[in-house]
């Protein structure tokens, strides 16, 4: 009796299964990278929007929607305590990207957003940490608006809102 309910509840398992299916929400909606400038930033910067988008299967470099990205890092002194004992630099990064529709002449989204994390540096600007830090932070300030960006994208319904001439 009891291997009866047990292929019974089987089958019924298997049923409840198989009528499930995880789809996500599939957007045909293509982008392409327009010119970034920016030296290295812009080089690291475009290498991250085309892998990101390439994995989410949102990228196609003949596309009518142009992705325009501008990524741009300051430097500040941050002094944290009254003592003055720890001083750290604060880097913080800027993401301005505008998506615009070729086809249309129109912009279609647009979006800006920072972050910024600080290190605690050295007096001198010789040692090599200084400099290692700052990268990795603007490496990782990148990243983190990059994947930022996209998440927001995907969300984004893609009408135009700015035309422009």
């Amino acid at each position: 009796m009891s291997k009866i309910k047990l292929l019974t509840l089987l089958l019924v398992s298997i049923i409840f299964l198989s009528c499930t299916k995880d789809s996500p929400k599939q957007n045909n909606i293509k982008y392409s990278l327009g010119y970034i400038g920016g030296e290295y930033d812009g080089l690291m910067l475009k290498n991250l929007m085309k892998n990101y988008l390439s994995s989410f299967g949102i990228y196609d470099a003949k596309s009518n929607l142009d992705i325009i990205p501008n990524i741009s890092h300051s430097s500040s002194l941050f002094i944290t305590n009254i003592d003055n004992t720890s001083d750290r630099m604060r880097v913080e990064s800027v993401l301005m990207v505008k998506v615009s529709d070729k086809r249309f002449k129109c912009v279609t989204y647009k979006f800006e957003e920072k972050v910024s994390q600080f290190y605690i540096f050295a007096d001198s600007r010789k040692y090599i940490s200084n400099n290692r830090a700052e990268k990795k932070i603007k490496e990782q300030n990148t990243e983190t608006l990059v994947k930022e960006f996209i998440n927001k994208l995907m969300r984004s319904n893609g009408g135009c809102k700015i035309k422009y001439e």
